[in-house]
């Protein structure tokens, strides 16, 4: 089978309104120059369009019009490689999905541990973020924990009380061994961090998980989250005010 039959079958495989890239056509590096004419022609006669270099979708027509590909699927050619979850969402993006604020920006900041993501997708802006532990699948929705405490003091109009209600609720329902990574991840983050979930952990009655990040914060330093006693009744134990 030749590279344009090659493409034309895996295409035809996909559904309209996806995106996909060279890797989602698993396509060799010494076929990329007959690969991209193959597709430009398909490009050329309306099979597929493009959305920008090396990105392509088949477009889906409704009685509106044309749909342009959701911007979930589009973030995630730039969230996973090769199937496997390289980078998330936080930022701002996070925090009004979680529910923590009303504020919509066209921002998205896209964390990884080893990669620098900056891009435009359409009016989105792609700026990257710092991951503090190597992303897995599995494993962001506690980093997006510990980010929603890392940025808890500057979360556009979110009202405090929700915020720490949230995040009890949050670690209450995680399993053990979660509660236990999530733990050990924050040991990675910034001391105002391990500050805050260590208060949340003693209000929640887990001493073990608590006393072990204790015992990684400088007991001179303080912490400013804006958060009361009435709030947080641990945070004195924390230097947290």
């Amino acid at each position: 089978m030749n590279i344009t039959t090659s493409i034309k079958t895996k295409v035809a495989r996909i559904d309209t309104g996806e995106v996909f890239t060279y890797d989602t056509l698993s396509i060799a590096q010494s076929e990329f120059s007959a690969a991209a004419k193959a597709l430009s022609r398909m490009v050329a006669n309306g099979v597929i369009k493009r959305f920008k270099n090396g990105m392509y979708y088949k477009p889906k027509q409704t009685v509106f019009g044309e749909l342009q590909p959701r911007e979930e699927v589009l973030l995630k050619n730039y969230l996973f490689e090769n199937d496997k979850q390289i980078a998330y969402v936080t930022g701002v993006r996070l925090y009004n999905q979680l529910g923590l604020t009303t504020q919509v920006s066209n921002v998205v900041r896209l964390a990884s541990k080893d990669k620098e993501i900056k891009t435009k997708i359409g009016s989105l802006v792609i700026k990257p973020a710092k991951s503090y532990i190597p992303v897995t699948k599995k494993n962001v929705p506690l980093l997006q924990l510990l980010d929603v405490m890392k940025d808890f003091k500057n979360i556009p109009d979110m009202d405090k009380k929700i915020g720490i209600a949230f995040l009890k609720d949050k670690i209450e329902s995680l399993s053990d061994d979660d509660k236990e990574k999530l733990t050990n991840f924050a040991k990675a983050y910034p001391p105002k961090v391990r500050a805050l979930l260590g208060a949340i952990l003693e209000v929640l009655s887990l001493d073990d998980l608590s006393e072990s990040l204790k015992e990684t914060i400088n007991y001179l330093s303080s912490y400013k989250f804006g958060i009361s006693e009435k709030t947080l009744p641990t945070i004195s134990n924390w230097n947290i005010t």
